[in-house]
């Protein structure tokens, strides 16, 4: 009797990428290479509200949809747009993670050491809507009476969640993403899932290290300088001025699990979106309610008014999302060592 292969061993099981199921791991204090795909569900938004890569957005029948809004109905990945968004969110966890963690025969994912999507969460903080959350009442303190006609308008973020795949080379990418199946395959099955990604290269420098890396909740930051700064300066400014008030504040060593900048220095192609940003700042938390009580500490607005002092707060956007960790290959996860960017350039 054929016996069932258990997660660890069956060859197709993202799991066996990740403690505890695998056995081998490495660790370092020196800034991984970290591409941090920024994207959107395929949907049947207009394009005049989010841009859309050609070849994204594929058919039932496998050609590209240059307007999707046009005929959803069309849309291989749901048709219903009732169930378009779970759907997007289950595929992209359940189907495409472990594809892209599979290693087909002759192919090996081993150069990359870490990946974890993290799927934005309407519910969670924003700088759309930010807490508090406050009861809507009338003038006499009641509750208001006509809810249906003030409904809130919803302020979508520009993207819907983001890989979080770090190599130790810049070389490692290639290594991976030239493969066949990495190019072909893997490809095809983002330009089903996704309308838009991005293809930043970024220099990771993690300040407050994970214990276990299984923290469920990230704040996810995206930071463009404020005009008359260089990249350089920016993102001098952000590791040490601004990370030095970070971790001086109590809130901070309160509520947040994990700390890490991830700085832009590059792109692996043609990336009008994903190249402007400079810095991208990620802080995970045991639950949504840190996440909120953080935001609200009195320190907390010391940190928001620094950042607010060279960043371009316009351009500028955070949210929250819930992680997934499909590949870890690093354990334990340790500080980055800061005097290594001025060693870099």
């Amino acid at each position: 009797m054929a016996t069932t292969p258990t997660p660890s061993h069956d060859p197709r099981a993202d799991t066996r990428h990740r403690p505890p199921h695998r056995t081998s791991y490495q660790t370092t204090t020196e800034p991984l290479i970290v591409t941090p795909t920024f994207l959107t569900r395929a949907d049947a938004t207009p394009r005049s509200e989010r841009p859309l890569d050609e070849g994204a957005t594929r058919s039932r029948h496998g050609i590209a949809l240059d307007n999707p809004d046009t005929e959803p109905a069309e849309i291989a990945l749901e048709a219903d747009p009732n169930l378009a968004f779970e759907h997007w969110d289950e595929y992209w966890r359940k189907v495409h993670g472990p594809k892209f963690a599979y290693e087909e025969p002759g192919s090996t994912s081993e150069p990359v050491l870490r990946y974890d999507q993290v799927h934005r969460v309407a519910a969670g903080p924003s700088s759309f809507f930010r807490p508090p959350y406050l009861a809507m009442v009338a003038a006499d303190e009641k509750l208001v009476a006509d809810p249906h006609a003030q409904v809130p308008t919803y302020q979508r973020p520009r993207w819907d969640g983001f890989a979080y795949i770090a190599y130790a080379t810049e070389a490692d990418i290639n290594r991976v993403l030239k493969q066949p199946q990495y190019d072909k395959r893997v490809v095809a099955d983002e330009q089903t899932a996704f309308r838009m990604v991005t293809r930043s290269i970024t220099r990771e420098y993690i300040l407050l290290p994970s214990a276990a890396h299984r923290d469920p909740i990230s704040l996810v930051k995206i930071h463009y300088r404020r005009a008359g700064l260089s990249r350089e300066e920016f993102q001098a400014r952000l590791l040490h001025q601004h990370a030095d008030l970070v971790l001086a504040q109590a809130a901070t060593h309160t509520y947040v699990r994990r700390y890490a900048q991830l700085h832009n220095i590059g792109s692996t192609q043609f990336d009008p979106e994903g190249s402007p940003m400079d810095a991208i700042s990620v802080l995970s938390f045991a639950s949504m309610n840190d996440v909120e009580d953080y935001l609200l500490a009195a320190e907390y607005q010391a940190i928001e008014a620094d950042e607010a002092s060279f960043t371009d707060e316009v351009r500028s956007e955070y949210w929250t999302g819930l992680n997934y960790s499909v590949i870890n290959r690093i354990l334990p996860e340790l500080a980055t060592r800061r005097t290594a960017q001025a060693e870099s350039k």
